[in-house]
């Protein structure tokens, strides 16, 4: 196994893999015999050559941001060495698309048979990889009788025969304005038409801005045999003993489904990091990249690739993979309006990468980019879509959505992804309302943290080859499909955020 890797022969920075120890002379393609003149961290960057005070850093084959300092041969580099390059919105008019072909994924996933999986194809022709009972709230104020509602179903039934009885409490729904409102909207009619839930119980309270009878309206055409709606203001008597009737009847329904063999085709996944490090580019997000491609081109499935701010310094690779110009416009509006958000609030664009993020070797926004959209692998960009839309293309589909971890992957599960994979170097324990797998990016987290994390791919630094280890995890992901667990559910994390950006009344 390696100590240190240059990922592009472009680089002037090389990561070490393990601690380097200053006076220890590396030797390194395109750079010859390199003398550490610091000690470099495990993820961290050590420079290749001298570089000049504002010379380009280069890694990925790309500028990840420019010196604020000269900076010796030899020499550690992190966010106190390296200033972002980012700006505000861009014109992006010399961008042209590469017509790009099918991205066949280099590890030999193409080669496998028709994947499958177990799921539970639904009325409307989705195919759900969880038969769970949820109940979601309009509004706020009704958060408690939510929980009441759900303790007593569970209490009583012991969630037999189905995935299990969650509610998916929030703030929202009342003293909303504008877009805030309509986010709030949109993301629950997402969940009230998701495939993961055999049965949904709607509650609202009655006198919010989300009106119950106006969001039923707005959710269109639902499937009223797995979803029923209740107002509280309206119950005569207890509501909290209506709406434990009304869900125990879903739940009568939902024992009966069954998983039926499915083709990968069905399946949408999400894709997402947080709590970034230094290999994240180099394990992890290359790995995610090999199985979306291998989902999109090879078996005809569909990924989602979010957190625009996270796209910022690495957009232009999207956007000349764009399937036509159209979707190259869209791409651009999608950057430059993120970035407008920002602008709007005062805030640079550039300033993204979190403390755990700096700590784990990443220095600008560009560097964790450039290591984000690797998530995406090769394949051409067929959909963009807003915050809130679901998904109607197949292939790879970029959405607007913030970094925030919750409420991206709430973002990409409302979109229809029935699955988020999220890479991470730091750790997390959380869960959104679909199945969200955590894929470490270096083994001493998946050893430190086995309750958080579902699998391991720093073992692709520790000399294991991306076919054998793209394999195993494509498996991995199907027998989730098929109902086996990941750790946050294990744990019954199971939450959602709402993005808001406006004045709450």
């Amino acid at each position: 196994m390696k100590d240190f890797i240059k990922i592009n022969p472009a680089d002037n920075v090389a990561v070490a893999i393990n601690p380097l120890a200053e006076g220890t002379t590396v030797t390194v393609d395109g750079a010859g015999d390199v003398k550490l003149v610091s000690d470099i961290p495990a993820g961290h960057k050590f420079a290749l050559k001298d570089l000049a005070e504002g010379e380009n850093v280069i890694k990925y084959g790309f500028p990840i941001g420019h010196t604020r300092h000269a900076v010796a041969r030899g020499a550690f580099l992190d966010h106190n060495d390296i200033k972002t390059n980012l700006e505000g919105q861009l014109d992006y008019s010399d961008i042209t698309i590469d017509n790009p072909s099918p991205a066949a994924p280099g590890s030999g996933l193409g080669s496998a048979a028709e994947a499958t999986f177990q799921g539970y194809e639904r009325a409307d022709g989705q195919v759900g990889i969880r038969n769970e009972l949820w109940v979601i709230p309009t509004v706020g104020c009704v958060n408690g009788i939510v929980k009441q509602i759900v303790d007593r179903v569970n209490a009583e039934t012991g969630a037999e025969g189905v995935d299990g009885i969650f509610g998916f409490p929030h703030n929202y729904g009342c003293s909303q304005l504008g877009d805030d409102h309509e986010n709030t909207k949109k993301i629950l009619r997402d969940m009230v038409r998701h495939p993961n839930a055999g049965g949904i119980l709607v509650v609202g309270l009655g006198c919010e801005n989300n009106q119950p009878k106006v969001f039923e309206e707005f959710c269109g055409d639902y499937d009223r045999d797995r979803v029923k709606f209740m107002v509280c203001q309206e119950v005569e008597g207890n509501e909290v003993e209506h709406g434990v009737k009304l869900l125990t009847e879903l739940y009568l329904k939902a024992r009966e489904n069954v998983r039926t063999t499915q083709p990968a085709s069905k399946l949408r996944i999400g894709l997402k990091c947080g709590g970034s490090d230094g290999f994240s580019g180099i394990t992890a997000n290359p790995l995610l990249g090999e199985f979306s491609d291998w989902l999109c081109e090879v078996e005809g499935g569909t990924t989602v690739l979010t957190e625009v701010p996270e796209m910022f310094g690495a957009e232009t690779i999207l956007m000349r993979r764009c399937a036509d110009n159209g979707l190259l416009g869209s791409t651009v509006s999608l950057i430059n309006n993120f970035k407008e958000y920002f602008l709007s609030h005062g805030e640079p664009v550039g300033e993204n990468p979190s403390p755990g993020n700096k700590a784990g070797g990443i220095s600008t926004l560009e560097e964790k980019a450039l290591g984000c959209t690797q998530k995406s692998g090769k394949s051409p960009v067929f959909g963009v879509l807003e915050y809130g839309e679901r998904i109607h293309n197949h292939g790879l589909n970029l959405l607007s959505a913030p970094g925030n971890d919750l409420v991206a992957s709430t973002a990409l599960a409302a979109a229809g992804c029935q699955m988020v994979l999220f890479t991470t170097g730091r750790g997390t324990p959380f869960g959104t309302f679909v199945p969200t797998m955590k894929v470490s990016t270096n083994s001493g987290l998946a050893q430190r943290k086995p309750t958080w994390i579902d699998f391991n791919a720093g073992v692709l630094v520790e000399d294991q080859e991306m076919a054998a280890v793209a394999s195993e995890f494509a498996a991995y992901v199907l027998r989730v499909a098929s109902g086996e667990q990941v750790n946050s559910e294990k744990a019954g994390i199971h939450e959602i955020a709402i993005f808001k950006n406006g004045v709450t009344l």
